[in-house]
């Protein structure tokens, strides 16, 4: 670019003598002209050689730019390989030696972890500067990477000149006691190598350096090591100091605040992870509760199986045999399919826990008489009653009920909360069905409560989710598969409707309360009911 800029020059006198000589020989209207015309080109010629400059100097900074470490300014590897080819081509035409100081600050990850990467980086650069002042002209120190830096003297005798240049840096380092706000005291480690020692060009020399680096590592903070090539003589090998150790550095002392914030993140830290821990495990427990209590379901619904498959197995082989009267063959109809009903409701409530948990349940939506529905699945409950000797309380309120839902369903819910009142109830016990109208006149409330065990305070919050099992409940009779409530949790949910259990406490009873809308027929039902209680033996 500088050729370029003397030559601009040189056209921009030749044309000024040019012009000269023209207007000597020309009028003076023409003189005028080319005056005018030589100022213009003037003018260009400026303009073109201020562009040349700016775009040398844009290109100059763009040369060192790429030459440079960006944090610390000072040459990068590129640049330094570059100088130390240089500087080995030099030794090995001149005979001489040179050296090669790889260094790497102590403690440099404590400093960035703790205090962070700003902090980390503000080190990096004091570092660079104090290397640069304790060199001379002739050295240069570049950034190798990271907290490493490699220092270039092209010119020692021996060895030991380069431990003296290692010793004052290491020293000029130790007055570095304020970094930012934060009291440190920094050191490094330093390992030489010196050519034609220990190698013959950069990358045999660095690496050897850099071995150097972790002897003096192992050493402690502070160390210095030289490398001793394989080519060395005996008696100048004793007389190479090998390696040599200055008094230990002490890692880098933080400030109180700063030590006492970092051992709180780190208490929080642990914290934390104490509680994922924790977190874990109770996760794990319940994963095993569950299993274990979907095991015990199973053999549950094994166990209500059975009993349908012994009756029909019964009445099949029954029927193998000729000659059956009338009324047994009538009676062994009614047998099998009642137990086949028995079998198609238990596949039900198997599928409906899950269903409803998922929201997936299909229900076939009708208008239906929920005294009808009522009356019907107290009739299929009353046998298992009266066996036990349990009494039934029916409060109905005149007139029909009329809700949009699924019969079959609707009937289950009844059924499935009388039986869980049964079944959890003493022999003799009394129960008691209730059904009343809100008073918005919207809604019908069902309840069924009874005298028998009650609900247990770690069931109550949640007695409606698959195979939720009150061990107080299977001591009592060994049931408690939750499945039961769990269908008609998702059977009131899928008719839009909600269930509330309560319960005084254990051996009190319990109460279970369904809500479901009313269609806008059986709004004025309300108005004509008149409670009436009907006695179930």
């Amino acid at each position: 670019m500088q050729w370029q800029i003397e030559a601009a020059r040189a056209l921009w006198i030749r044309l000024l003598q040019n012009v000269v000589v023209a207007e000597a020989r020309l009028g003076n209207t023409q003189s005028a002209q080319l005056v005018e015309a030589n100022e213009q080109l003037v003018l260009s010629a400026m303009r073109a050689l201020i562009d040349v400059d700016t775009a040398t100097l844009a290109l100059n900074d763009a040369s060192r730019s790429a030459e440079r470490d960006a944090l610390t300014q000072l040459p990068n590897r590129l640049l330094l390989l570059d100088r130390f080819a240089q500087a080995i081509a030099a030794a090995k035409r001149n005979g001489g030696r040179m050296a090669i100081l790889f260094l790497d600050v102590d403690h440099f990850k404590q400093i960035n972890d703790s205090l962070g990467h700003g902090v980390g980086d503000e080190v990096l650069q004091r570092v660079a500067q104090c290397l640069s002042a304790s060199l001379r002209e002739v050295d240069t120190v570049g950034r190798f990477g990271g907290d490493e830096f490699v220092i270039l003297l092209p010119e020692v005798a021996q060895a030991s000149d380069a431990i003296l240049v290692a010793e004052k840096v290491i020293s000029s380092l130790a007055t570095i006691t304020q970094v930012g706000k934060h009291a440190l005291r920094l050191s490094m480690c330093i390992g030489i190598s010196v050519y034609p020692l220990d190698g013959k060009d950069a990358g045999s020399l660095i690496d050897c350096a850099d071995a150097a680096m972790y002897r003096a590592k192992r050493m402690g903070p502070g160390g210095i090591a030289v490398h001793c090539g394989p080519s060395v003589s005996e008696a100048t090998a004793a007389a190479l100091p090998v390696a040599t150790k200055r008094a230990p550095v002490a890692a880098p002392t933080l400030e109180p605040a700063v030590l006492e914030l970092h051992n709180a993140q780190l208490q929080e830290a642990n914290t934390q992870l104490v509680l994922a821990a924790l977190g874990a495990q109770e996760l794990q427990l319940a994963a095993e509760t569950t299993q274990r209590r979907q095991s015990e379901f199973m053999s549950i619904v094994a166990d209500e199986l059975r009993s349908p498959i012994a009756p029909n197995r019964v009445a099949a082989a029954m029927l193998g045999h000729g000659g059956i009267e009338q009324p047994l063959l009538k009676r062994l109809q009614i047998i099998v399919e009642a137990q086949a009903k028995h079998m198609s409701r238990l596949a039900l409530d198997l599928l409906d826990g899950p269903r409803g948990a998922t929201g997936s349940q299909k229900l076939e939506h009708s208008t239906v008489d929920m005294v009808s529905i009522i009356n019907e699945a107290v009739d299929a409950c009353l046998p298992h009653m009266n066996k036990r000797n349990q009494l039934l309380e029916m409060h109905l309120p005149p007139g029909p009920i009329v809700v949009n839902g699924d019969p079959l369903r609707l009937s289950k819910i009844v059924r499935n909360l009388l039986d869980n009142a049964s079944k959890h109830s003493h022999n003799g016990c009394e129960i008691r069905l209730e059904v009343t109208i809100a008073a918005a006149g919207d809604a019908m409330l069902l309840s069924v409560s009874d005298t028998g065990i009650g609900i247990t305070a770690q069931t109550l919050p949640h007695p409606f989710k698959p195979f939720v099992q009150d061990d107080h409940a299977i001591a009592f009779n060994g049931v408690g598969g939750g499945i039961v409530l769990a269908a008609v949790g998702a059977a009131v949910e899928a008719h839009g409707g909600s269930v509330v259990a309560s319960s005084p406490g254990n051996g009190l009873g319990g109460q279970f309360v369904v809500t479901l809308p009313l269609v806008k027929l059986a709004l004025d039902a309300k108005t004509h009911s008149t409670s009436h209680s009907e006695l179930r033996p």
